[in-house]
C-alpha cells in the first residue's frame, strides 16, 4: 500500500491538506489541485514568489544524495508519462469538463507533469523553472479559464497562491493541528477518515478562502460539472497504478520527513512562517535553521552583473563573496551538515549572448580554505558546477548561447536545448580539460513529440557530434564534463539493421545505450549483436554509461596505445580500480569478458556512484551453478544479481560464458538506470 493510499484522501480539500502538511503535490490530482499548483508554483508578485522559493529550498537543503536521488528518480518516471496515459489517467475528470478543449486538455497534462517535477526535485531553481515555460502564459490563461466556468471569476494567481500558503490559507490553518504530533499520530490520523484530527483538517480546510469563494466552493463548482469525489479517487488511482511509475512511494516518504523536521515536530519549525505570506502580501522574516542553510547556499549575484554590448560580466566583490562563505558554513553548522558545500551565484535572467563570471584568486583561494567544495552559476535555467579544489589561482567561466544553426546545420536529428559555448580560463590561460569535471545542467525547449530516453548531450567538434550521454533530471539534462567545448541535447535515434532477433529482449536497451554514445555499431549500420565483447569495449560502455570520463586519467599498460580508441576508457577504468590488467604491464584490451567478470565490473563502477548500494549474498543461491563462480568474483555477482543488473537462464548463471554485444548493451541499460 503506498503512502498515499495510507493517507485515504478521498476529497479534493484532505488532499489540499496532506499537500500543506507533507509537501506533497495533491493527491487526488483534480482541476482544482492544478489550480492551486500553477498559483503556488509561478506567481507573478515578485514577493510571494520569493518566499515560495524559500520555502522549497527547505525541504531539499538537508536532503542526504541518496534521497535526493529518490527524487530525481520518480521525476524521471513522470516526465515518461505520455500524453496518451495522461489522456487516459485524467479522463473521468477532464471528459467531464466539457468547456475545455483537446488543446487545453493537453496543456493541463503538461501542467500536471510541470508542477509535480518541480516539487520532486533536490535543486533549489525549479520552482522558478515554470515561469521560464514557453507555456507559463497558456498555463495562467487555463487556470483563469477553469477559474471562471468553476464559478470563480477573475481569480488571481495571487489570491490562490495565498490560499495556500498565505497566513490564513491552507498551510497555516493546518500546521497548528499537527505540529508536535508525531509522523506515526499523523499518518494514522490521515488514514482514518472518522479520526477527530482527520475531521478537524478537512473542516478547517473547506473554510480556506479561494479569491471569494472558499475550498468547498472550488469543490461545489467542479461538480456542477458533474465531477464527483469518486472521479477525482479514479484519476489518482489511475496515476498510481501506472506500471512505469515505481519510485512515488519513496519519493513521497522523502518529502514527508523533509517537512515534518522542518516545521511539524514538536521545538521544531516556525509554524512554517519562515517563508510565509500575509494576505497582504508581505514576507516574515525569521527563518528555521534548514531554511537558513538553504538560503545562504544562493548567493543572489543579479547586482554585480554589467551589461556591454552583447556581453554580461559578472564583477564579484571578495569581501561578499567571502563573507557569503561563512553564512553558508554557519547555517550549515547549524544543521548539522557536514557533506560537500555549494555556493551557487544566481545571476537572474540575462538577455545578451554571452555571460563571463570571473572568480578572484582571493575567492578561490578562500573557497578551499573554508571547505566550499563548489561553486555554481545559475541564469536563464542553464547551471553550472565548478569544483573549487582544482585551482590555485583566478578563474573564468564564458558561457555563449550560439544560433541553433550551429548544430542543425550539420545534422538532422531534432535539437532539444539551445546550443551554449562554454570557456574556461585559469590565470588568463583558456583549458578545455579538468582533473575534476564541472557539471553542466542543460534546460531542454519543448520536447513534444521527442522520446525523452534517447536524449543525449553532444559535444560540438569540429562540424562532427560527440555523443555524452547524460542524465535527464525532469526539463533537464544534467553531464558532468572533464572537457569544455559547444554542447547541446539532441533526439539521437540510432538504428541497425541486424538486431532483428533480439529486438525482442534487447531492441529498445541497444537503441537506447547507442542513443547515450555508451556503444556504437561496427559500421554499415550494423551493431553485431552475438558478437562477443571484449575487456576495451566493455571498459568503455561502463566509462561513458556510468559519466565517469577523466581526460587526465592515465595507463602504463604495454599493449594499449596512447593514441587506440579505448585508450581513454582503459586509463580511467584502472585509475578507478573498475577494471585491472592481465598483469602489472598487460591489459589485454581484445580479450572476450565472461559474464562473471562482467557483473563484477558493474559492481565495482556502481559502488563508485551508489557508495551506499548493499549486496546481498544470497542472491547467489538462486543460481544451481553459482558454485562455478570464481571466489574472487562472487561478490560482484552477488552485487548484480541482488540488483536484478544480471539475471540468469533457467536457473543457471554460465559464469564463464563469454558476454554478446547484445547481452552487454542490455546491462548497461540496467545500469544506467539503477537507483
Amino acid at each position: 500500500m503506498t503512502l498515499k493510499k495510507k493517507l485515504a484522501v478521498s476529497t479534493l480539500a484532505v488532499s489540499m491538506a496532506a499537500a500543506s502538511v507533507a509537501g506533497f503535490p495533491f493527491s487526488s490530482q483534480g482541476l482544482a489541485k492544478h489550480l492551486n499548483g500553477v498559483a503556488s508554483a509561478a506567481s507573478s508578485n515578485d514577493v510571494i514568489f520569493t518566499a515560495l522559493k524559500d520555502r522549497a529550498n527547505v525541504l531539499y537543503a538537508t536532503l542526504a544524495e541518496a534521497d535526493k536521488q529518490i527524487l530525481r528518480d520518480f521525476r524521471g518516471e513522470l516526465q515518461g508519462l505520455t500524453q496518451a496515459q495522461l489522456e487516459a489517467d485524467f479522463a473521468p475528470v477532464t471528459d467531464k469538463l466539457t468547456f475545455l478543449t483537446q488543446a487545453d486538455k493537453s496543456l493541463l497534462h503538461k501542467l500536471y507533469v510541470e508542477i509535480v517535477t518541480s516539487v520532486y526535485t533536490p535543486e533549489y531553481s525549479a520552482v522558478t523553472d515554470i515561469q521560464k515555460s514557453e507555456n507559463y502564459q497558456a498555463y495562467k490563461d487555463l487556470v483563469k479559464k477553469i477559474a471562471g466556468e468553476i464559478g470563480l471569476p477573475n481569480l488571481t494567481v495571487d489570491e490562490v497562491y495565498t490560499s495556500i500558503l498565505g497566513t490564513n490559507g491552507v498551510e497555516q490553518t493546518l500546521i497548528p493541528l499537527f505540529k508536535g504530533q508525531s509522523e506515526a499520530v499523523i499518518l494514522a490520523a490521515l488514514q482514518d477518515e472518522n479520526s477527530a484530527l482527520f475531521k478537524q483538517a478537512k473542516e478547517a480546510t473547506l473554510k480556506v478562502a479561494v479569491g471569494s469563494s472558499t475550498v468547498n466552493g472550488v469543490l461545489n463548482g467542479l461538480n456542477k460539472f458533474g465531477v464527483t469525489r469518486a472521479d477525482l479517487a479514479a484519476v489518482k488511482n489511475n496515476l498510481e497504478n501506472e506500471a512505469s511509475v515505481t519510485k512515488e512511494k519513496a519519493a513521497l516518504l522523502v518529502l514527508a520527513r523533509a517537512y515534518y523536521n522542518a516545521y511539524l515536530q514538536a521545538g521544531g519549525g516556525n509554524n512554517g512562517g519562515g517563508g510565509g505570506v500575509a494576505s497582504g502580501g508581505t514576507t516574515t522574516t525569521t527563518l528555521t535553521p534548514a531554511e537558513a542553510f538553504a538560503k545562504a547556499s544562493i548567493f543572489d549575484a543579479s547586482k554585480y552583473v554589467v551589461i556591454t554590448g552583447d556581453k554580461a560580466t559578472v564583477k564579484l566583490v571578495d569581501a561578499d563573496i567571502l563573507a557569503a562563505f561563512d553564512k553558508l558554513v554557519a547555517a550549515a553548522k547549524a544543521v548539522g551538515y557536514t557533506g560537500p558545500l555549494t555556493l551557487t551565484l544566481d545571476l537572474g535572467p540575462i538577455k545578451v549572448s554571452t555571460v563571463e563570471v570571473p572568480l578572484s584568486k582571493v575567492i578561490v583561494d578562500a573557497a578551499t580554505a573554508k571547505g566550499i567544495a563548489n561553486m555554481g552559476v545559475t541564469y536563464n535555467s542553464l547551471t553550472v558546477t565548478i569544483p573549487m579544489a582544482q585551482f590555485n589561482t583566478e578563474v573564468a567561466l564564458t558561457v555563449t548561447t550560439a544560433a541553433d544553426t550551429t548544430v542543425t546545420s550539420i545534422t538532422k536529428l531534432k535539437l532539444a536545448s539551445s546550443v551554449y559555448d562554454f570557456g574556461f580560463t585559469v590565470k588568463n590561460v583558456p583549458t578545455t580539460t579538468f582533473k575534476q569535471p564541472l557539471t553542466i545542467k542543460l534546460p531542454l525547449k519543448d520536447t513534444t513529440g521527442l522520446d525523452k530516453e534517447l536524449l543525449s548531450v553532444a559535444k560540438v567538434v569540429y562540424s562532427n557530434l560527440q555523443f555524452q550521454g547524460g542524465v535527464l533530471d525532469g526539463e533537464y539534462i544534467v553531464e558532468p564534463r572533464d572537457t569544455f567545448s559547444s554542447y547541446a541535447v539532441l533526439e539521437n535515434k540510432v538504428s541497425f539493421s541486424d538486431i532483428a532477433k533480439v529486438q525482442a529482449w534487447a531492441g529498445r536497451q541497444i537503441q537506447v545505450v547507442a542513443a547515450k554514445g555508451a556503444i556504437e555499431g561496427i559500421g554499415n549500420g550494423k551493431f553485431a549483436p552475438k558478437n562477443n565483447v571484449t575487456r576495451a569495449e566493455f571498459a568503455k560502455m561502463l566509462v561513458r554509461a556510468l559519466n565517469l570520463e577523466n581526460s587526465t586519467a592515465t595507463e602504463n599498460f604495454s599493449d594499449v596505445s596512447s593514441t587506440a580508441w579505448y585508450a581513454p576508457y582503459v586509463a580511467v577504468a584502472a585509475e578507478k580500480g573498475i577494471i585491472q590488467g592481465r598483469t602489472s604491464t598487460t591489459f589485454d584490451p581484445t580479450a572476450t569478458i565472461t559474464r562473471a567478470e562482467m557483473a563484477t565490473l558493474i559492481s565495482r563502477a556502481l559502488k563508485l556512484t551508489h557508495p551506499d548500494a548493499k549486496t546481498d549474498a544470497s542472491a547467489l543461491n538462486k543460481f544451481t551453478d553459482a558454485a562455478k563462480i570464481n571466489a574472487t568474483l562472487k561478490d560482484g555477482v552477488a552485487f548484480a544479481a541482488s540488483n536484478n543488473l544480471v539475471i540468469g537462464n533457467a536457473g543457471k548463471f554460465n559464469p564463464t560464458n563469454t558476454a554478446s554485444r547484445a547481452e552487454a548493451a542490455v546491462i548497461i541499460y540496467r545500469t544506467i538506470n539503477f537507483k
